[in-house]
């Protein structure tokens, strides 16, 4: 570049895997030539680890703190894993810019003492640990002697907690495995079409205000397309269904070596019945064909489905 600019402030949160992820957005600006500097948060995602997410309700639980103060103009841009990001973003802020995808599935890492390479080998009546609810439903529909319990916590803590005993495997992103040098810990990987991630899992934006047109003119020199074209139409799926983290709902885009792009959706309830699965090969309007597929499982009861997930989150927060 050569418009000169002060240093960006990118806020981000404060977990190894966040400020490894902001560390890889450091490193792609000072390859354009800008320098930057990072502002770490804390959420209320990150603080409340006493309760299962469910319990605390807001779609914003990671990301709510680091987007008031971009709003406010305290720092210039935000890095967050899509996947924690809420479909529908604040008035006056976009995401401009994805970096290159790292691995899009789920991984099963599993204790040293108990065997099993595969989710279907573990030991009959074996304890999983998951937070999530889409990996709750997907692993009650396939394995379910399995008890899954609540296992909350960065990814350091999930794995000290299974290394200590709570559970006898787990089921974490693949993508912040590898971003933090722990792909080792993988015993195998879960894939599409038998087992779907969550929309824009393994991606990372980069979010900024739309009026700050310097920012958002840089920012958008980091993007690559093909990762923002896969995301947006998983997350196209996901808003379609007024989904997020609170509701078992899954989406991953894939292309074949031939160009052609797929859709898959899932739609679960919270013990693995229903599973309500839809695939469709993708047109090129990509957010019209992830609606249209969003509309088939809808017909199919999503609807139903759903109400009755977010009418037992809601149940949880009232108890809480």
């Amino acid at each position: 570049m050569t418009t000169e600019i002060r240093p960006l402030k990118i806020g981000t949160r404060s977990s190894a895997l966040a400020l490894a992820q902001a560390h890889m957005v450091q490193a792609e600006l000072a390859a354009i030539g800008v320098q930057s500097e990072l502002v770490t948060y804390t959420t209320v995602g990150d603080r409340r680890l006493d309760v299962a997410l469910t319990a605390i309700g807001s779609k914003g639980l990671f990301t709510e703190e680091l987007e008031r103060d971009l709003r406010d103009g305290i720092t210039d841009l935000c890095v967050h894993s899509l996947k924690d990001l809420p479909t529908d973003e604040p008035d006056g802020l976009r995401v401009v810019a994805q970096l290159p995808r790292e691995d899009s599935r789920d991984a099963l890492v599993v204790r040293d003492d108990v065997p099993g390479a595969l989710l279907h080998e573990l030991p009959r009546g074996a304890i999983i640990g998951t937070s999530s609810l889409r990996r709750r439903a997907q692993l009650k529909a396939i394995r379910p002697d399995c008890t899954v319990v609540d296992l909350r916590g960065n990814v350091g803590t999930r794995l000290s907690k299974l290394d200590n005993g709570l559970c006898d495997a787990a089921i974490l992103a693949a993508a912040g495995l590898n971003r933090l040098g722990l792909s080792s810990r993988i015993r195998s990987l879960l894939s599409a079409p038998q087992w779907l991630s969550a929309a824009g899992q393994g991606a990372i934006a980069i979010q900024v205000r739309e009026a700050d047109t310097q920012v958002r003119d840089i920012v958008t020199m980091l993007n690559h397309q093909p990762t923002m074209d896969a995301t947006s139409c998983e997350r196209a799926f996901l808003a379609a269904l007024d989904g997020g983290c609170q509701v078992p709902i899954g989406a991953l885009m894939t292309e074949s070596a031939g160009g052609r792009r797929t859709l898959h959706g899932l739609v679960a309830g919270l013990d693995g019945t229903p599973m309500l699965r839809a695939s469709a090969v993708i047109g090129p309007d990509l957010l019209a064909s992830a609606r249209a597929l969003a509309g088939e499982l809808r017909d199919a009861g999503a609807a139903a489905v759903l109400a009755d997930a977010r009418a037992v989150g809601a149940a949880a927060r009232e108890a809480s």
